[in-house]
């Protein structure tokens, strides 16, 4: 489990096409001491599980492995060398749960569709897909490329629903979020208290 807090922002060094899955090699400023072997780490908002670690100048680099799957549902097949990539390591019991709870699952992919400066800060639109659009409410949580943000707004227009989220300078400077562009896909899971009362409601619905 993770909290959508990003501690670090990684790049993808190196690409290997295999049959079956994709290897990346992935630079971090980790320290190796705090990384293992099978250890679960959250790669903008796709847990994925490290195969090869090693350290390095300021930090460490590893080796995670998508399949088919992964690439065509999330952000993942569209990374190339020089991505750079949302992180965090997995919750550890005692760990303050700052966000919520994440569990590196993608719901689906949502596009961004518009970027609006406010101040300082910046409120970001979303398109999501239709399925997903009962799970949003406002001020609820929802997970965006790994980063846990509270949804500001939501609406519908002509084609997709979608939702805004408000993002703060420091959010902005520590994640991929501030280079956010229209048009760029990105990795969403909604909360997990959503999709559980939605599923009840539906169960007693039937």
């Amino acid at each position: 489990m993770f909290t959508g807090l990003v501690t670090d922002v990684g790049r993808v060094t190196a690409i290997e096409d295999r049959p079956g899955l994709r290897r990346l090699m992935i630079d971090s400023s980790y320290p190796i001491a705090s990384l293992q072997l099978g250890a679960s780490v959250m790669h903008s908002g796709v847990c994925l599980t490290l195969v090869e670690i090693s350290a390095r100048d300021g930090g460490s680099s590893w080796c995670v492995e998508a399949v088919p799957e992964t690439l065509a549902r999330t952000v993942v097949g569209a990374w190339v060398a020089g991505s750079r990539v949302n992180l965090e390591l997995s919750l550890k019991v005692g760990d303050e749960i700052g966000g919520h709870l994440v569990s590196g699952h993608v719901d689906g992919l949502g596009e961004v569709s518009g970027v609006d400066q406010e101040g300082e800060s910046w409120r970001i639109r979303i398109a999501l897909p239709d399925r997903l659009e009962r799970y949003l409410a406002e001020k609820g949580s929802i997970c965006v490329d790994g980063v846990s943000l509270t949804v500001a707004a939501v609406g519908r227009d002509a084609e997709r629903p979608w939702f805004e989220v408000a993002v703060i300078p420091h959010t902005l400077a520590v994640t991929t979020l501030g280079g956010a562009k229209p048009g760029q896909p990105v990795n969403l899971e909604v909360d997990l208290l959503a999709r559980y009362v939605a599923r009840m409601i539906e169960v007693r619905g039937t």
